[in-house]
Order: structure tokens, then sequence, then C-alpha cells
């Protein structure tokens, strides 16, 4: 069996789907809260128009958004 989470962006609102182990989040008040695909990227091209460089947080690992085994879910 595979899983994927749900929930919705912190920045945009939007539900989406991601692998809980590697989504890019932010801590608000000690809760990790997931930052969608569409609001990283779009923070990237912001950041390159004003010649930024990309912060560390503003990239994701290529599974991020992906299914994972159910079996490497993190239990708390």
């Amino acid at each position: 069996m595979y899983a994927l989470v749900y929930s919705p962006c912190v920045s945009c609102g939007i539900a989406f789907g991601y692998n809980p182990n590697r989504v890019p989040s932010i801590r608000i008040e000690g809760v990790r809260q997931a930052v969608c695909k569409n609001c990283i990227e779009a923070e990237n091209i912001r950041r390159k128009s004003l010649n930024d460089p990309e912060m560390p947080l503003l990239t994701y690992h290529q599974d991020a958004y992906s299914p994972i085994p159910e079996s490497e879910l993190e239990t708390a």
C-alpha cells in the first residue's frame, strides 16, 4: 500500500497531496505546515527576478509530492 497526505498549502490554502517525509514546510508555533509545489516554484521565480539566491527551503526533493510506501510513514 501507498500513502499520500492531503492538506491545504500554508501559503495559498489550496489542498494538495504530498509525501509527509519530504515535503517542504514552514514551522508555525512548532507545527510543520506543508507548502505546495506551485508556491515553492512561484517564490523561486520571484527571488530570481530580484537576483536573490534560492533559499534551501525553496528547493524540494524529487519525491516531495509523490506517494510513498505506507511502511515509510513516520509515527509520532
